[in-house]
Parts: C-alpha cells; sequence; structure tokens
C-alpha cells in the first residue's frame, strides 16, 4: 500500500475523467460491494463503497491507496484488503468526512495500521 493513502497509487489506472460511481469494488478475497460516490481531492481522494447486504448496508470510505488497480473495461475496482479488514473499517460518515478535520486521520491512521502490500 502507498504511503500516500489519500492519493491513488501511479499504476492503479485512474484517470481523473471516468466516473467510477457504480463500480464494483473487490477485496483480496471476494466482492464487497459498489461506489457509491468518490472523490479526486488532493490529499483526500477516496471512494465510497456500499457494502449493501454483505454488512448490512454499511457504507466505507476507502483512501485511494487502498485501491490496487481500476479495470476500466469492468467497471471494477481491486483494492489491497480483505473483506474482514473492510468490514472492520470505520463506518463513513457523511457529517464528520466534511466538516470534522480529525475524521481523515482517524480512517487513514485505521488503514495504515492493517495494510497489507
Amino acid at each position: 500500500m502507498s504511503d500516500n493513502i489519500w492519493g491513488y497509487r501511479p499504476a492503479a489506472g485512474r484517470t481523473a475523467a471516468t466516473d467510477l460511481t457504480g463500480y464494483s469494488v473487490e477485496a483480496t478475497d471476494g466482492s464487497i460491494g459498489k461506489v457509491d460516490k468518490h472523490s479526486d481531492d488532493v490529499a483526500s481522494a477516496h471512494i465510497v463503497v456500499d457494502t449493501g447486504v454483505w454488512i448490512f448496508g454499511k457504507h466505507v470510505m476507502l483512501p485511494a491507496g487502498t485501491v490496487e488497480r481500476i479495470d476500466q473495461d469492468e467497471e471494477k475496482i481491486y483494492v489491497s484488503l480483505t473483506k474482514d479488514q473492510i468490514k472492520n473499517s470505520p463506518e463513513f460518515d457523511q457529517v464528520k468526512h466534511t466538516a470534522d478535520a480529525d475524521y481523515h486521520e482517524r480512517v487513514g491512521g485505521y488503514y495504515h495500521s492493517v495494510r497489507t502490500i
């Protein structure tokens, strides 16, 4: 996983013009849901994944640095996390995401602590 957890890896295949909403998201051990929203903001790039029934509709924010690659033909995003790591991640909070400066530090800290690659 990249040291810059909030930026896409150069080899991930991210092109800024592509809308990732609706793309399937694949953990290292299976599908986890679909992209509900995403951001390419500098120092805050991320995807928000709707996990659906897998973990009862939880939304999680995955920093761009967790993305291994994006397959635009298949509309799939592959992340370097297991389903359990994602299941145990902080739940996405729409209010804190925009209003709490410490929120990104807490979320980023979680993903730094579980890095697998």
